[in-house]
C-alpha cells in the first residue's frame, strides 16, 4: 500500500505514479542518450553533413568552383566550431590528447588525401602544453578524380566520412560523428570559400619549395645532439621575419619536452638569415634516433593576425637531417601506484573478457555484498521519503496477515524488478558505447525535473490537496480497489526510483565488479540488492511482532500523512539544487515555474462544478506555455559552464592532476560526488567538513580534488571503473608508490584519518 489514512477513507488510485515512474525510466534511457551521443542534423541539401554535440558543431564542407572533372581536384574539409574553452588536435598533440582521424568512402574514381593541417596553438593545461585549435577550424582534404571518372547518373556524387575526434577542456571527451554529403558533378560548390582561404593562409609553408632541407653537415638547416639536448638550425626562412620570436612546433609526438618554454628551457636567436633554438629538452618518452625531425616553426600569436590581414604566411615547415645519436628513453614502467591499480582493475574485469563468465567465488562474493548494499540502503538519506509509505501500508492493513503477506511480496516484487530493468537499461546503454554508471538517470535534467514533478504530486497528495480518484476516471481509479497488491508493487518502483541515486556500503564494491560481468550474472546482482532492499519490509509483513508497535487505524493517520508531504517537498527543494548545479539558475528557476503551474493545474482540476473546466483549461494552456519555454533551459547545458570551483582547499579532478601529484611524491585524496548523491553532501558537510579531517590534510600536505560527476563525464566515469566502482560516492587516497586506498562510502572521520598515517 503506498497511501492510506484510515479504514474508511477510500485510498487512492496508484495508476498516475505508475505511468509517471513509467515515464522516469523511458526519459533516463532517452535523456542519457541525448546528453551523452551525438545529435545529427541534416543540412539543406538532406545530407547529415552535420553534428552537433554540446561541446562542438562539426560540418562537412565541400569546395568544388569549378564541379567535379576527370583528372582534375577538389576539396573536402571538416568544420568544427569548438564551444568556449574547448579544444581538438593538431597532428602531433603535444604531452596529451589525439588528433582528429578521418576515414573515407568515395565512390569510384576519387581518392582523398591527408590532412592539411593548419598551424596550431599552444594549449597550456597545468603542467602539460597540446598543440591543437579553439574557436573555429577548417580542416582541408583534396581529392584526386581520375582521369576515368564517369559522372553518376544522377549528376550528384556522394561522399561519406566517419570522423572520430577527441573534445577536450580540462576532461576529455571522445566523439565521433557520421557524414554524408551530396556534391553536385556540374556546377559551382563554394558556399564555403571563404572557410577553405583561410585554412590555405594557415598552413605552413614548405622551405626550399620541396619541404626538404638541404643536407649540410652544421650549415643551413640541421639538427645536432649535444648532452640529450638538441640544437636546431633553420634556413631559408623570409627576411621579413628575421628578428621576431618564433613558435616550434615539432610533428614527431614523444621527441621533444613539449612543455619546455622558449627563454627558460631553451633559447632561441637569429644567426643572421637562420633561426636556432638551443638547448632543446629531449622528451622522457624518446625512442632511437630518426634520421630526420620535421617541424613547423611559426608566428607568436600577436603578430599572426597581421600577417593573415596583409596576405603573408605565419608559419613555415622543414625537414632537419639529424646528425648524431641521442641515448633513447629507457621506459621503467608506470607507477608502482598506477600499476597497482590498473592491475587491480585488470583482475576485476580479466575473467568475463576471457572466459565470457566469473568464478563462483566472485559471483557469490558479488551477490553478498548487493544482498547487504540492498540492507544498508534503507538507511541512506535518500530513501527516507518513502519509509512513511512503508508504516502507512502496514498500519492500513490492520490485524489482516494474508493482506500483509500479499503485500510484502507485492512490494518486493515490485522493487526486485525495477533493480532489474534498471540493471538492464545500464548495460544495454553500456553496451552501445555510452560511459555510465550507476546513479546515471539523475546525470539528466530532464530525469530530474520529472522526480521533481512526481514528488510534488505526491507531497500534494499527502497534503490534502487532491485525491487520485476525484481526479481520473471511476473506472481507472477502482483499479486499485479490484487488486490492492498493485498499490503494494508500485510501491516497490517508487522505492527504488528514489533509492537508485545512492550507494551504501558492499553495494559500490558489487555494482563495480557486476557491471563488467556478462549480462546474466550481472542482473542477478541487481536482483540481489533488490532483494536485501525490500528484506526488512518481507520480514515485517510475515513477522506480525515486528509491526506489533504500531497503533490501529485512526484519525492519527491523517495527522501522520500530513505531516509526511514535507519531506516529500524537502525532496523537491533538493532536486531543484541539483538541476541549477547542472543546469545554472535559469533552469532551476523554469523548473520551480512548471512546479508552480502544475500545482495550479492540480488545484483546477480538484475544484468541482463549471469553474473546474474553465479554470482547468487556464491552468493547461499556462502549463504549456511555461513549458515551451522552460524545458530548454533545463535542457541546455549552460553556456561557459568551467569544471565547479571547489573553493580554495578543493579543486577539480582531472586524471593529469592526479598523476602529476603522483609524480611529485604528493598524495592525493579525491572525492567522487554528484550534487543529486544525498549521501555524497552528508559525507561532504560532515566528515570532508571536519575541522580535525581538514587539519590532517593540511598537516600531511594532500592535495583535495574533487571529482563532480552531476552531469554526465565519461572521464570521471573511466576513473571509477578504474577503481572497480560504478556510481558515487567513492573516497579515495592516492599515496606515493602505494595502491590506491578506496574508503567506504558512509565516511567516517577514523576511517580517513587512519588512512593518513599510512602518508
Amino acid at each position: 500500500m503506498l497511501f492510506a489514512t484510515s479504514s474508511r477513507r477510500p485510498r487512492p488510485s496508484l495508476l498516475a505514479l505508475w505511468l509517471l515512474a513509467l515515464l522516469l525510466i523511458a526519459s533516463s534511457a532517452l535523456s542519457t542518450s541525448a546528453t551523452a551521443g551525438i545529435q545529427l542534423k541534416t543540412s539543406s541539401s538532406n545530407s547529415t553533413a552535420l553534428v552537433q554535440t554540446p561541446r562542438v558543431r562539426a560540418e562537412l564542407v565541400a569546395q568544388a568552383p569549378e564541379g567535379i572533372a576527370a583528372g582534375q581536384s577538389f576539396w573536402l574539409g571538416l568544420k568544427l566550431e569548438h564551444e568556449p574553452d574547448w579544444h581538438t588536435y593538431w597532428k602531433n598533440a603535444g604531452d596529451s590528447g589525439l588528433p582528429t582521424e578521418l576515414q573515407w568512402q568515395l565512390p569510384s574514381g576519387l581518392s582523398a588525401g591527408s590532412i592539411d593541417w593548419p598551424t596550431p596553438h599552444a594549449l597550456r593545461v597545468g603542467p602539460l602544453v597540446n598543440y591543437g585549435y579553439e574557436n573555429t577550424v577548417l580542416l582541408p582534404i583534396p581529392v584526386k578524380v581520375a582521369s576515368d571518372f564517369k559522372a553518376p547518373a544522377s549528376g550528384m556524387v556522394e561522399v561519406h566520412l566517419s570522423a572520430n575526434w577527441l573534445i577536450c577542456r580540462v576532461e576529455c571527451i571522445p566523439e565521433s560523428g557520421e557524414f554524408t554529403l551530396q556534391i553536385p558533378v556540374v556546377g559551382s560548390t563554394a558556399a564555403n570559400s571563404e572557410d577553405f582561404l583561410k585554412a590555405r593562409a594557415q598552413q605552413p609553408v614548405a622551405l626550399n619549395g620541396n619541404g626538404q632541407a638541404s643536407v649540410q653537415p652544421a650549415a643551413d638547416t640541421n639538427a645536432k645532439i649535444a648532452d640529450d639536448r638538441i640544437h636546431l638550425r633553420v634556413a631559408g626562412l623570409p627576411a621579413a621575419i628575421k628578428g621576431k620570436t618564433l613558435e616550434l612546433y615539432p610533428e614527431n609526438a614523444e621527441t621533444f619536452k613539449h612543455a619546455a618554454e622558449s627563454g627558460k628551457d631553451w633559447q632561441q636567436r637569429w644567426d643572421g638569415n637562420d633561426w636556432v633554438a638551443e638547448g632543446l629538452p629531449l622528451s622522457d618518452m624518446r625512442s632511437d634516433t630518426p634520421p630526420q625531425l620535421a617541424i613547423v616553426v611559426a608566428l607568436a600569436d600577436q603578430d599572426r593576425a597581421a600577417a593573415l590581414d596583409s596576405g603573408q604566411p605565419i608559419a613555415w615547415r622543414s625537414t632537419l637531417d639529424v646528425q648524431g645519436q641521442w641515448t633513447p628513453a629507457t621506459l621503467t614502467g608506470v607507477s608502482p601506484a598506477l600499476a597497482a591499480a590498473l592491475e587491480a582493475n585488470k583482475n576485476a574485469t580479466a575473467p568475463a573478457q576471457t572466459s565470457g563468465s566469473v568464478s563462483s567465488t566472485g559471483l557469490l562474493a558479488a551477490l553478498l555484498g548487493g544482498l547487504i548494499g540492498g540492507l544498508i540502503l534503507n538507511l541512506m538519506p535518500c530513501v527516507f521519503p518513502v519509509l512513511a509509505i512503508k508504516v502507512l501500508g502496514f498500519s492500513g492493513h490492520g490485524q489482516n496477515r494474508h493482506a500483509q503477506k500479499l503485500s510484502g511480496l507485492a512490494y518486493t516484487a515490485g522493487v526486485v524488478l525495477s533493480f532489474v530493468a534498471l540493471g538492464a537499461l545500464l548495460l544495454g546503454l553500456r553496451a552501445a558505447g555510452q560511459q555510465l554508471g550507476w546513479g546515471f538517470q539523475l546525470q539528466s535534467p530532464v530525469v530530474v525535473s520529472l522526480l521533481a514533478a512526481l514528488f510534488t504530486v505526491l507531497g500534494l497528495n499527502l497534503a490534502g490537496w487532491f485525491e487520485f480518484g476525484n481526479l481520473l476516471p471511476s473506472s481507472i481509479a477502482s483499479a486499485q480497489a479490484r487488486n490492492p497488491m498493485l498499490d503494494s508493487f508500485l510501491s516497490g518502483v517508487l522505492a527504488v526510483a528514489i533509492a537508485s541515486p545512492c550507494t551504501a556500503p558492499f553495494m559500490g564494491a558489487s555494482l563495480g565488479f557486476a557491471i563488467d560481468m556478462p549480462a546474466a550474472q550481472a542482473l542477478t546482482v541487481f536482483a540481489a540488492l533488490g532483494i536485501g532492499m525490500a528484506l526488512p519490509y518481507l520480514l515485517a509483513s510475515f513477522v506480525p511482532a515486528v509491526v506489533s508497535w504500531l497503533p490501529r487505524p485512526g484519525p492519527w493517520m491523517q495527522t501522520f500523512r500530513h505531516a509526511m508531504a514535507f519531506p516529500m517537498f524537502a525532496t523537491v527543494v533538493w532536486l531543484v539544487w541539483v538541476l541549477g548545479h547542472q543546469g545554472g539558475m535559469d533552469a532551476a528557476a523554469a523548473l520551480l515555474a512548471l512546479l508552480l503551474v502544475l500545482a495550479a493545474l492540480i488545484w483546477a482540476l480538484g475544484l468541482r462544478g463549471k469553474s473546474r473546466m474553465s479554470l482547468g483549461a487556464l491552468a493547461l494552456l499556462l502549463a504549456i506555455g511555461v513549458a515551451y519555454y522552460a524545458l530548454p533551459l533545463i535542457k541546455a547545458e549552460p553556456a561557459g559552464q568551467a569544471q565547479a570551483q571547489a573553493g580554495e582547499l578543493w579543486q577539480p579532478w582531472s586524471a593529469d592532476k592526479v598523476q602529476s601529484a603522483q609524480t611529485s611524491g604528493q598524495p592525493v585524496f579525491v572525492d567522487f560526488t554528484a550534487a543529486w548523491c544525498v549521501t555524497c553532501q552528508v559525507n561532504k558537510r560532515t566528515t570532508l567538513s571536519n575541522a580535525e579531517v581538514l587539519a590532517a590534510f593540511e598537516q600531511h600536505k594532500v592535495q583535495l580534488l574533487r571529482a563532480d560527476w552531476t552531469r554526465q563525464d565519461p572521464a570521471i566515469t573511466r576513473a571509477l571503473q578504474s577503481l572497480g566502482r560504478s556510481g558515487v560516492p567513492v573516497y579515495v587516497l592516492y599515496l606515493p608508490g602505494k595502491p590506491p586506498v578506496v574508503m567506504s562510502e558512509l565516511l567516517s572521520k577514523s576511517e580517513v584519518l587512519d588512512a593518513l598515517q599510512q602518508i
